[in-house]
């Protein structure tokens, strides 16, 4: 075959994409009780919006998108992550006119053009949820919580929250100078991005991988905050407490994106290497503004699913594969195939979960391909059966059989 997969994608095939059905799941049945709306917004945009909203001046914006000129020369990229979009979505739509607090969730594929290794792809998913209208601490501990929380219902072990607080723009103002005169003189011996960001984004500086062993006794942003800055990241750590979330402070989380303001933070997990990063977020108060809307506050998350699969994977948490068949249906004779066609529609519409022999095998064959899809009951219908209305049930696990009216086939299953 002379066609593969991009490099940095993957083919999700049966038997393993039903686990990612589970996260999403669980992911989806979390924001209905916290509340949260699915919104779906499209996979590429204008890359201004990016430019304005992630940050000229980070990795994504700089190194990894996937930039491209549409057919009407038109500058578009391929979404690098979710936020931007659905602010986007949030002006366009004039959702700031609802009386209450847009809560919002997604789940879909991002795209970034970097060196593929574990947990970390070219096309990659995330979940992710914003809620935009409210500047309350509480909804930024409820974000937090919520990601948290699907990490513990999921049964990953050794997740906790880090969190930090990048202020407003006039405490990072005063952060900033206290931030270059700390870099300047290590400045020859960082790395060509971080020299390059010094004088124009140094809190870029602080998010680097390269260098991060020589941030340890930077200067913490927390001693720039102002007092409002300060009451509120005091109140968010109290609400998070108050929940049982397990938290550290980590005054040099700066999080990859410019948006944020107010409060950062990232999930850790253990037992999964260098990148131990699950996801993060933060509060972006000058997002909506920043693309055209009203000036209204907002908070969100965004959790990466092949890292929750690698951590599934290396802490052998085993969740829910494949569902087992309800009934398989098998048919001996030319009339009883015909009944078995029109059972197993029926059985479907119904909502039960059959299927059939198509390629012609005999009753042993079917048997055993009745066991490679757990399922958990056989139907056995002969054309004397047929003649009788009945059908044979059998149960696969203690081999207990019994007859049923076909009719009643449906119901007795159930």
């Amino acid at each position: 075959m002379g066609f593969q997969k991009p490099t940095g994608t993957q083919d999700l095939l049966p038997g393993v994409v039903e686990r990612w059905q589970f996260i999403e799941e669980k992911a989806r049945d979390l924001c209905r009780r916290f509340n949260y709306r699915e919104i779906r917004t499209p996979i590429f945009e204008q890359t201004s919006l990016f430019e304005r909203g992630v940050g000229e001046t980070t990795d994504i914006v700089e190194k990894e998108m996937y930039t491209f000129l549409d057919k009407g020369d038109r500058s578009m990229t391929l979404r690098p992550e979710g936020t931007a979009g659905v602010v986007r979505s949030y002006v366009e739509n004039k959702l700031y006119g609802e009386p209450d607090v847009s809560k919002l969730y997604y789940i879909g594929p991002m795209f970034r053009y970097e060196r593929p290794q574990a947990g970390r792809q070219r096309q990659f998913h995330q979940f992710g949820i914003e809620a935009i209208g409210a500047i309350d601490p509480a909804i930024d501990a409820e974000v937090i919580s919520l990601g948290y929380e699907l990490c513990r219902e999921l049964g990953l072990k050794g997740v906790t929250a880090e969190i930090n607080s990048v202020g407003n723009p006039q405490s990072r103002a005063d952060y900033r100078e206290k931030l270059i005169a700390f870099l300047t003189p290590m400045r020859e011996t960082l790395c060509k991005d971080c020299q390059s960001r010094i004088d124009r984004n140094p809190m870029r500086v602080l998010d680097c991988k390269v260098d991060q062993a020589k941030f340890t006794n930077a200067p913490s942003i927390l001693d720039s905050l102002d007092e409002e800055c300060l009451s509120h990241f005091e109140q968010v750590k109290t609400y998070l407490t108050e929940m049982g979330v397990d938290y550290t402070i980590n005054h040099r989380l700066v999080r990859g994106l410019d948006y944020y303001t107010l409060t950062a933070f990232e999930y850790k997990a253990q037992g999964i290497g260098a990148i131990d990063t699950v996801g993060g977020g933060g509060r972006y108060n000058g997002l909506v503004a920043e693309v055209g809307g009203p000036d209204q506050p907002g908070v969100g998350l965004a959790i990466g699913l092949e890292r929750i699969q690698l951590i599934l994977e290396n802490q052998n948490i085993e969740i829910q594969g494949i569902k087992p068949l309800d009934v398989y249906l098998v048919a001996l004779g030319e009339e009883a195939d015909k009944e078995i066609t029109k059972q197993l529609f029926k059985l479907r519409q119904v909502g039960i979960s059959a299927e059939r022999d198509y390629l012609g095998r005999k009753m042993k064959a079917q048997f055993k391909s009745a066991d490679r899809m757990q399922a958990r009951y056989t139907a056995i219908l002969g054309d004397d059966e047929l003649a009788r209305g009945e059908i044979a049930v059998k149960f696969m696990e203690t081999g207990e059989q019994r007859t049923v009216k076909l009719e009643d086939l449906a119901n007795e299953l159930k």
